[in-house]
């Protein structure tokens, strides 16, 4: 994203000045890349206590190898090493930003686990817990490299909607993946969501066609014979189908973000805002 907004802005400095920010800027949005990684990374090692997991991407998950003790501190260690690249970038908005980042991180994981029967089954609450857990990291991301570059906020908003779009379309996908993957594609246990009694997209489609399963999400899924019944609804309705379809069109909006953005005729400039649009691709057909 950074390579692909590396275009002229408007210079109110002196040209000098404007030289040494330019020069420092590459290593400032770089900054922000390491970042993201690292509240991403500390949101896994999070994740996988609260689910119990026992293995992340096919190798022992490191609460199941070491404890939950050393996964949860380890998470932590991460966070504040963030917070403090964040505090030397000296930018406001962008630590309001990323900051913001992590309570989102926080509120989606609460509304994951404290959940209504009203909530549970709402396609308008799903998605918001999407964007909070998966999509606002990227999306704020993608945002912060545009301020660190001094691009106008409509700009500023149109990197934010691609990693917003972008986010959204890759658990959406990774719900159906939860569905029709296998465990050794996914480094996981496939139907893990399920199993935990977390409602996803498909469900809620397949929900759609089938009132009555309603009462067996009502349940919980403690059952396994309730698994059992929701995936035959599942097998019976559209509901892979039309997670898959509302994937892709999330994937336009975030594809319809990068062809709006200002014209350029660097080649480094199209390189990336090609690569950001193949990467929609990537996320609708990839099988792990």
């Amino acid at each position: 994203m950074a390579s692909a907004l590396n275009m002229p802005i408007p210079q109110s400095a002196a040209d000098e000045v404007f030289d040494n920010l330019s020069r420092d800027l590459r290593s400032r949005q770089q900054s922000i890349a390491e970042i993201t990684e690292m509240i991403h990374v500390a949101s896994l090692l999070h994740d996988d206590v609260l689910d119990d997991a026992e293995t992340r991407r096919g190798i022992g998950s490191l609460n199941f190898v070491m404890g939950n003790k050393l996964a949860v501190l380890a998470g932590d260690f991460l966070l504040s090493r963030a917070c403090v690249a964040l505090a030397s970038l000296k930018n406001t908005e962008v630590v309001s930003l990323l900051a913001t980042v992590v309570e989102h991180l926080v509120t989606g994981e609460t509304m994951q686990m404290a959940t209504t029967s009203e909530q549970r089954c709402s396609m308008e609450y799903y998605l918001q817990k999407t964007y909070y857990k998966t999509a606002s990291l990227i999306s704020n991301s993608c945002k912060a490299v545009a301020l660190l570059a001094g691009q106008t906020a409509e700009v500023s908003m149109l990197a934010y909607n691609y990693g917003r779009n972008l986010g959204l379309a890759y658990q959406l996908i990774d719900d159906v993946l939860d569905f029709t993957g296998t465990s050794s594609s996914l480094g996981k246990g496939s139907l893990s969501d399920i199993h935990h009694g977390i409602v996803t997209a498909p469900i809620l489609f397949a929900m759609e066609e089938y009132p009555q399963l309603r009462e067996v999400v009502d349940r919980g899924f403690d059952d396994p014979t309730d698994v059992d019944v929701a995936l035959d609804y599942l097998g019976k309705s559209r509901g892979i189908e039309r997670t898959r379809e509302l994937a892709a069109e999330h994937a336009k909006h975030a594809i319809e973000a990068i062809n709006t953005l200002p014209e350029s005729d660097d080649e480094d400039v199209q390189i990336s805002r090609r690569a950001l649009v193949d990467l929609t691709q990537r996320v609708l057909t990839r099988s792990k």
